[in-house]
């Protein structure tokens, strides 16, 4: 099962309804059913997930006091350090960071060392529409993408890892940008895969693909 993590601020229809295409297009192995999709606040439930997802809409401050306050901060940080798939989107990326200047009043989760940073300058914001990602590093989930395929994104705020060898892709607004990170079994990313059409499909189909090999290690 994959369980999408309902904490209030995810934008849960729309990731959903991507993941199950993807799981049907994928389908299982040896003629077995596709991993089941579920939207959930419960802990236990997230717990006993083979790979999870973290989405995440609107304001950095209330997505985090939200993730606290139902409980769910524990199991976001099992999911991280675990080797189960874990895929975050949008606010959900930038949730790993410590904090964020959106609100600094209120502390990020602290997984991944740097901050998110709003973009400076005469650029327009929100960053909207469509944009190119140059790939830096490999990761199963962007097996199969072409360097320079385009994204679409709604975000005025952006991930400013500490350690560049995070950075999986990288996106040309006013200069570059981090725009997904990836190491073993987590990738998060700032655009929407569920609104970027063919790539964004083909991403979520190779997460499902990792997810079922989490559930059955010789496949």
């Amino acid at each position: 099962m994959i369980a999408v993590i309902d904490y209030g601020a995810g934008n849960l229809a729309s990731v959903r309804k991507g993941l199950e295409v993807a799981a049907d297009n994928v389908g299982g192995p040896s003629g077995a059913a596709p991993p089941a999709v579920r939207v959930t606040s419960d802990p236990e439930e997230v717990a006993r997930a083979t790979a999870v997802v973290l989405p995440g809409v609107g304001h950095f401050g209330d997505a985090a006091r939200n993730l606290r306050r139902t409980g769910l901060e524990g199991v976001v940080r099992e999911a991280f350090e675990s080797e189960r798939p874990f895929f975050c989107i949008c606010v959900g990326l930038q949730l790993l960071f410590e904090g964020s200047e959106e609100c600094p009043d209120v502390l990020g989760l602290g997984l991944i060392p740097g901050s998110v940073r709003r973009f400076a300058g005469d650029l327009k914001v929100p960053h909207m529409g469509w944009n190119q990602l140059a790939i830096r590093k490999e990761h199963r989930v962007l097996d199969g993408l072409e360097d320079g395929a385009h994204a679409y994104f709604v975000h005025s705020f952006y991930p400013q890892p500490d350690d560049d060898r995070v950075t999986a892709t990288v996106t040309d607004y006013g200069g570059e940008f981090c725009s997904s990170v990836a190491f073993g079994s987590v990738f998060a990313c700032q655009f929407h895969p569920e609104k970027s059409q063919r790539l964004g499909m083909r991403m979520l189909e190779n997460f499902v693909r990792s997810t079922l090999d989490a559930r059955d290690p010789g496949h």
